[in-house]
């Protein structure tokens, strides 16, 4: 039995649970005898095509294939393509026969020979071969390199990249595809020394090359177009039914083509999507159906959808050709990103458009980076956060042109030790409330509680030990020890101090090695501090600083520096917004010819 319509494959006792209802299915000859009826060596020319032509329709069937391949059917392929006696259509059907039957990995690539090789590299390098043949051995060259490496040599030994690219400068879109792939390929599995000598030899035409593959994409992408202004009937609506969104062009049907893709190919993701929405307050939930459909034409606009090529534009992008469906996979992560980023900004419908630009944003600048693969593309994005666009856009702010001019730096110079003082006096205050510390015992546990504090004259520091954790302010009566700041010579930090350097436990603990610090003060004698958190090991430790007249140089002090040196001087600049500087002041005028110009009141 083999199906009567599609593919028309054999049922097998392996696929017979795959008959879905109403399939309609014919009784035909069995495998094993048509391989042994079929004439691919037939005498007659018309016999023979005709033997070719039904071969390369079955050899798409595993069942057939398979008892093909036992009779030595492969083998007599090979021969007839390596005798170099078939031409035009009939060995046009032997490549696609000999390529469907491969594909199906009954045996190994390893077992081609040289001489077959050398026969499909020769059609690929000929000028002028017909187009059938170019593309089948292209794609046989494709498929060798991929799963052979000593094939891979040979192939490479045969034809080179600067004769694959000459494909590209074909019409022939299909041709573009299969040496595009081929090019890959090659590149995928040759050595790093060897990709750049590649690189360098055919420097003269890459840029050629990327045109041809702008061209390429944009073509590609232009076959969506149809989808993308086709409006659903209203006929098929129901009044209930949000499919009248479809009915807009752009995107119309291309975003109800994304959204099946996702349902049915990545369905545990749209299942996730789907859930987190549903498990959200009302005000925060993101509209699915509205989200997709609002990113299909954002999509579109980014990549110019529908749009012809521009002349001299090189502008491609590398992870478009490493996959089939490559549009629908980039709608898959991005409408990903898009779920992402909405809960990250905790947005309501009414942060629809924010959301959207916000997007458009993380999209445009993940794509600039030229990610050679999907995944690269879904981790530039991962790592493209709603934080971080605000804080790359908030850089590039203070980075234009009017940010680098001399009197804005000056500026800045003159601003720079005023916050610097600001953010030495702040730690210098919390350094007077004091901070609550836990005791490291002998046996490898926190046993008490201590707390140290800066006298409101800042000559003196404060410390005793405490029965349990304190809920607010401890009176200095209560801290019997005392430290003069005189007498206080550094502070050392980490691996450094002694509490580290005595007990071997504690110095393998990273955690409390990053929060470890240590005052030293006469006779060499050392106060010794485990921060609870990172926040007070560089309050602590810019405060100390502060207190010995040394810069204050931790990672908190840089953050509170360029937060409050950007909203000084946003704040300075504030009325010169839209007014361009100028690199410097303004000519000092001659001095005028007389000064008999005041006005006598008298």
């Amino acid at each position: 039995m083999r199906y009567a319509e599609g593919p028309q494959l054999y049922i097998t006792e392996q696929n017979r649970g795959d008959i879905k209802n109403g399939s309609i299915l014919r009784l035909a000859i069995s495998p094993v005898t048509v391989c042994r009826l079929h004439r691919i060596q037939s005498h007659g020319i018309d016999a023979r095509l005709e033997a070719l032509k039904e071969l390369a329709k079955l050899s798409a069937d595993p069942s057939f294939a398979t008892e093909f391949i036992n009779m030595e059917g492969l083998a007599t392929l090979a021969r007839l393509v390596e005798s170099g006696t078939h031409f035009g259509e009939m060995l046009a059907f032997t490549l696609t026969a000999f390529l469907e039957l491969m594909d199906h990995g009954i045996i190994s690539w390893d077992l081609i020979s040289v001489s077959f090789i050398k026969q499909i590299a020769a059609y690929v390098n000929q000028p002028m071969v017909d187009v059938s043949i170019l593309q089948r051995s292209l794609a046989i060259l494709e498929s060798m390199v991929l799963n052979s490496h000593s094939l891979y040599q040979r192939v490479a030994q045969e034809t080179t990249v600067t004769q694959l690219i000459t494909h590209l400068q074909v019409s022939n879109q299909e041709i573009q595809t299969y040496a595009i792939a081929l090019i890959n390929a090659l590149f995928l599995k040759t050595p790093e020394d060897r990709r750049q000598h590649i690189i360098r030899v055919n420097r003269p035409v890459k840029a050629e090359m990327a045109h041809q593959l702008y061209v390429l994409q944009v073509l590609t992408f232009n076959l969506l177009e149809e989808r993308m202004m086709t409006k659903m009937d209203p006929n098929d609506q129901n009044p209930v039914n949000p499919a009248i969104d479809f009915t807009q062009t752009p995107p119309g049907m291309l975003a109800l083509d994304n959204m099946l893709y996702l349902a049915k190919v990545h369905q545990d993701t749209y299942i996730r999507i789907v859930l987190e929405n549903c498990s959200r307050e009302d005000k925060h939930e993101c509209p699915f159906g509205r989200s997709a459909i609002e990113l299909t034409r954002m999509l579109c606009d980014i990549l110019q959808v529908g749009e012809l090529p521009n002349e001299g534009c090189n502008d491609f992008h590398p992870m478009f050709f490493t996959h089939e469906r490559a549009w629908e996979e980039f709608f898959c992560v991005c409408i990903q990103l898009l779920n992402k980023t909405w809960k990250e900004m905790r947005a309501t419908a009414e942060d629809f458009n924010k959301v959207m630009t916000v997007v458009r944003e993380q999209i445009t600048r993940a794509l600039a980076m030229k990610p050679p693969s999907l995944e690269q593309l879904r981790v530039k994005l991962r790592s493209l956060s709603y934080s971080e666009v605000l804080r790359l856009r908030q850089s590039e702010r203070m980075s234009q042109d009017d940010f680098q001019s001399p009197p804005i730096i000056d500026l800045r110079e003159r601003i720079q030790p005023e916050i610097l003082e600001l953010i030495k006096q702040q730690r210098l205050s919390r350094l007077c409330e004091g901070s609550c510390f836990r005791k490291l015992g002998n046996r490898r546990r926190q046993e008490k509680f201590w707390f140290c504090r800066l006298s409101l004259n800042h000559k003196v520091l404060h410390y005793g030990d405490l029965d349990e954790s304190p809920q607010g302010e401890v009176p200095f009566e209560l801290l019997t020890d005392t430290i003069p700041v005189s007498d206080i010579k550094a502070v050392l930090t980490g691996k450094d101090c002694p509490h580290m350097k005595e007990k071997s436990a504690l110095k393998q603990n990273k955690e409390v090695l990053e929060l470890a610090f240590s005052i030293l003060y006469d006779p060499d004698e050392a106060l010794n501090f485990v921060a609870t958190n990172k926040y007070e090991y560089c309050i602590w430790t810019d405060g100390v600083s502060a207190l010995l007249g040394k810069e204050l140089g931790s990672d908190l002090t840089r953050s509170d520096l360029d937060t409050l040196m950007s909203m000084e001087m946003k704040l300075r600049l504030l009325d010169l917004e839209n007014i361009t500087i100028p690199e410097a002041p303004p000519p000092v005028p001659k001095e005028p010819s007389t000064y008999n110009f005041t006005y006598n009141y008298g």
